[in-house]
This record gives C-alpha cells, sequence and structure tokens, in this order.
C-alpha cells in the first residue's frame, strides 16, 4: 500500500521522479485526483512555504516544488471532469508593458497554483486592456502585477486606471510585486496589497479573498 503521505514532502523537496511515481500508486489505489491535490500536492506546496518563511528553504527550492507539483498536475488534469477542480479563486498575472523579465513572476504563479489558485499567466510586456480582457474573460477575483524595472513599474498604474475606466476596481483585488516595487509605492498608487517574495504572494492572495 501507498504511504500517500510521503507525496506531501516530496512536492515540498521537489522530488519529481518520486512524487510522480508515489502519485500514480496513489491513483491505482483509488484515491480521487480532488482528494491528491486537496490533501498532499496543496499541503506540500504550503509546507515548502513555511520552509521558507522560516528560512528553512530558498528561491531554488521553491522553484523545485512547483515543478514537482506541475509535473502531477500534469498527471491529474485529464483525468478530472471539465470543471469539477475546486480552486480558491481565479486570478490574472502578468508582466506590465515595457517589461520582458518572468521568472519571478512565473514562480509567483506557479506558487499560487501549485496552492489552489487557478492562474491565468498572461506572460510579459502585457498592456491594461490585455489585463481587462482576461479579468472579463475568466472571472477573475484578483490581478496581479509584476515590474523588474523602475522604468516600467509606473505602468502598473495605468493598468489600475484601465480597470477602473471599464467599471471593474470594485469586482478585481489588485496585488504588485517585483524587485524596485515596496509598501509605498503600492500605497501610493492605490492597490490592495504588495508581496516581496511568491510565498507572501499565495498569503496575501488569501488575505485579500478573506480566505483563512
Amino acid at each position: 500500500m501507498a504511504d500517500s503521505n510521503k507525496l506531501i514532502e516530496f512536492i515540498a523537496t521537489g522530488k519529481l521522479e518520486d512524487a510522480k511515481n508515489l502519485l500514480n500508486e496513489t491513483l491505482a489505489e483509488g484515491v480521487s485526483p480532488q482528494e491528491i491535490i486537496d490533501n498532499y500536492l496543496i499541503k506540500g506546496m504550503e509546507t515548502v512555504g513555511q520552509r521558507f518563511e522560516e528560512g528553512k528553504a530558498f528561491v531554488p527550492n521553491l522553484l523545485m516544488a512547483a515543478r514537482a507539483m506541475k509535473a502531477c498536475m500534469d498527471i491529474l488534469k485529464p483525468l478530472m471532469k471539465e470543471g469539477s477542480q475546486k480552486t480558491l479563486g481565479t486570478l490574472v498575472i502578468g508582466t506590465v508593458k515595457g517589461d520582458l523579465h518572468d521568472i519571478g513572476k512565473n514562480l509567483v504563479a506557479s506558487m499560487l497554483e501549485g496552492c489552489g489558485f487557478k492562474v491565468i499567466n498572461l506572460g510579459v510586456d502585457v498592456s491594461g486592456e490585455q489585463f481587462v480582457n482576461a479579468v472579463k474573460e475568466n472571472n477573475a477575483q484578483i490581478v496581479c502585477l509584476s515590474a523588474l524595472l523602475t522604468t516600467t513599474m509606473n505602468y502598473m498604474e495605468e493598468v489600475i486606471k484601465t480597470i477602473e475606466k471599464e467599471g471593474l476596481r470594485d469586482k478585481v483585488k489588485i496585488m504588485i510585486g517585483g524587485a524596485p516595487v515596496n509598501q509605498e509605492f503600492a500605497d501610493k498608487i492605490g492597490v490592495d496589497g504588495y508581496s516581496s517574495n511568491a510565498n507572501e504572494a499565495v498569503i496575501l492572495a488569501k488575505k485579500v479573498l478573506n480566505i483563512c
């Protein structure tokens, strides 16, 4: 019989092949895909996130955990009925117009997805109109804006203005992050939250949606 609890640790430590093998054993024993996601995969991501907060894990560990999580989700998604997967909420994420950096943004996206959010990753060089269209098409509750350059971070304010013009500001929470961004800038442009790393982003996303 598979020791499914080990799957939590395999995800947390980024042991991709071990995680996939144990996942398949767990499925063979009749455990449902949703139960595996809720009880093992998400808990694995939460575990590495907690270790990161405690200084016991670092960015490479987060990347490896996210990679293992994605590999397991690639196995599970085809087994799940359309629309059956439970999520904490839907969010749109992208690096703002003029900025082509995506490593940090992709880590944040992976962590959010790994912890139970449906993530619409728009990539880089994303305009305000593209963010608005994605919010409408996906009924998103959160918009996450990323920038790595001081020359592009100010475009975040343009995105917010576009969202306001479309009458969506009271329907979505806006989070920002990136190397040149800080809490003072977040307060200045009127967003709902700022995070300095991927694990903080998960905590913040839950907070703005009032998820315990």
